[in-house]
C-alpha cells in the first residue's frame, strides 16, 4: 500500500516536559473505519491530531477483543511519521511490550490493575526507546498511580470502564485529574480517555488534562478538524 498524504509536522512525543498551556489530542482509532484505516487515521492527522490512539484489548481484562501489533504495524507502513500512542488494555502487557514495539509504537500505556509489577514493566518501555505511561480505571484510587510515578512519562485517567467506544463520560473522575496535575505540576502529561468530545472537554481541560483522546466524537463527525480544534481549545493548532 503506498504512504497515504499526511502533513507535514514534527512528532511531539512524551518524553519532554510539557509545555504550558500546550494540549496535545489523539485519535483514537478504535472509531475509525477499519475497511480503510490508513486512510482514517491519515485524515485525523491531517485535521490536526497529534497522535493516534491505538487501543488493545484482549478479551480478559476487557470484555472485547481489538487490535494486535499487525494493525500497529499496519498503521506505521503507511504513516511512517505518526505518534502511535498504544494503550494496553490486556492482563498481560509485558507480554506485548516487544510485539508492539516492533511493529512500530512510540508509547505504551500499562494499567494500574493489571497483575504485573508495573515498575518492571516501565523500565521493559524505557529500555526499547519509548514512553510509558500509566492508566486507572473509573473506580480505581488514584494513589496507586501516584505511587509509581517516578516510572512513568504519561498518566491516564479513564473516564468510562474500558472495553467499548462511544459510552457516556464520566464526570465523577475528573476530581483524579485534579490531583494528578496538583502533585505532578504542570509539566506532566496528563491524559483523558472515554466519551471525550466538544461537551466533555472542557471540563477535562480545565481539571487539568492536557492529552484528550476522542474516537467517535473525531470519526463520526463529518468535519474531524472542527472536532479536533474543540477539543484543543483555545487557539492552538
Amino acid at each position: 500500500m503506498p504512504a497515504v498524504d499526511v502533513a507535514s509536522r514534527a512528532k511531539v512525543g512524551f518524553d519532554r516536559a510539557a509545555g504550558s498551556g500546550e494540549r496535545l489530542v489523539g485519535a483514537s482509532v478504535l472509531s475509525a473505519d477499519f475497511g480503510a484505516l490508513a486512510n482514517d487515521a491519515a485524515a485525523a492527522l491531517n485535521a490536526g491530531a497529534d497522535a493516534l490512539h491505538v487501543d488493545v484489548m484482549d478479551g480478559h481484562f476487557v470484555p472485547n477483543l481489538s487490535m494486535g501489533p499487525a494493525v500497529c504495524g499496519a498503521l506505521r507502513a503507511s504513516l511512517p511519521d505518526a505518534l502511535l500512542d498504544v494503550h494496553l488494555m490486556v492482563e498481560r502487557p509485558d507480554a506485548f511490550v516487544d510485539p508492539f514495539i516492533d511493529a512500530g509504537a512510540d508509547h505504551l500505556t500499562i494499567h494500574i490493575e493489571s497483575l504485573v509489577d508495573h515498575g518492571d514493566v516501565a523500565a521493559m518501555i524505557a529500555a526499547r526507546g519509548c514512553t510509558a505511561g500509566i492508566a486507572v480505571n473509573p473506580d480505581t484510587p488514584v494513589d496507586r498511580v501516584l505511587e509509581l510515578a517516578d516510572h512513568f512519562q504519561l498518566f491516564l485517567v479513564m473516564s468510562v470502564h474500558p472495553g467499548y467506544s462511544g459510552q457516556s463520560f464520566i464526570a465523577e473522575v475528573l476530581p483524579k485529574v485534579a490531583v494528578l496535575r496538583e502533585t505532578l505540576g504542570t509539566a506532566a502529561w496528563i491524559q483523558m480517555d472515554g466519551g471525550v468530545g466538544p461537551s466533555t472537554a472542557p471540563a477535562c481541560r480545565e481539571a487539568g488534562c492536557n492529552v484528550l483522546v476522542s474516537a467517535s466524537a473525531i470519526y463520526g463527525a463529518q468535519d474531524y478538524a472542527g472536532v479536533i480544534s474543540a477539543l484543543r481549545g483555545g487557539n492552538q493548532s
